[in-house]
């Protein structure tokens, strides 16, 4: 049974994506240097930035950050909590960017929630200068996150990314996340 459009994204209660035991899981901090990690402080993009917070993180490392997500309510939370970025909604196959506009793109809890995740990652790659940036729940069963059947295992991940045109793909498996970091 395939999904129907949209059906991954989030339509949950927005005050959850704040919920310090979510937040501890995601290692926010940790993340958002590891995402940054070797790269010229400069711009990054918030893909399905939700209520802000890896923007808010990267901000905080003193990167100008913008952000989209197609969830207008969220990008109102989003503002709240991060009033120095700049935030617009857009979907994540559909990035309404200038090409290499941004030093980092970042995907945080998105691509397994996208329609269509190599056409959100050639988008990322298309508006990065240097890197993008994935952080996924890990392919298991649990109380936090999505169900199963909406996760992305490693390896479609790193299937996913050749397909975009990455030219190379680290995987850092997190205490309870995926991460990843793709060379343009």
């Amino acid at each position: 049974m395939s999904d129907s459009p949209h059906a991954r994204r989030f339509h949950g209660d927005a005050d959850r994506l704040r919920a310090p035991e979510r937040l501890a899981l995601m290692e926010v901090e940790r993340v958002a240097k590891l995402a940054t990690e070797g790269l010229p402080q400069g711009e990054a993009l918030d893909v399905g930035t939700g209520t802000g917070v890896f923007a808010e993180a990267l901000a905080n490392l003193g990167w100008s950050v913008s952000g989209v997500d197609a969830n207008p309510e969220l990008l109102k939370l989003a503002a709240h909590h991060v009033p120095t970025a700049h935030f617009r909604q857009a979907p994540a196959e559909d990035l309404p960017f200038e090409t290499s506009a941004f030093d980092l793109v970042f995907l945080g809890h998105v691509l397994h929630e996208t329609d269509d995740p190599v056409a959100a990652l050639m988008q990322s790659r298309r508006v990065a200068r240097h890197r993008v940036a994935v952080l996924e729940w890990p392919y298991r069963d649990e109380e936090h996150g999505p169900p199963l059947e909406h996760r992305l295992a490693p390896d479609i991940v790193l299937k996913f990314a050749q397909q975009a045109g990455f030219s190379g793909v680290e995987h850092i498996e997190l205490a309870h996340m995926d991460f990843y970091r793709m060379q343009i």
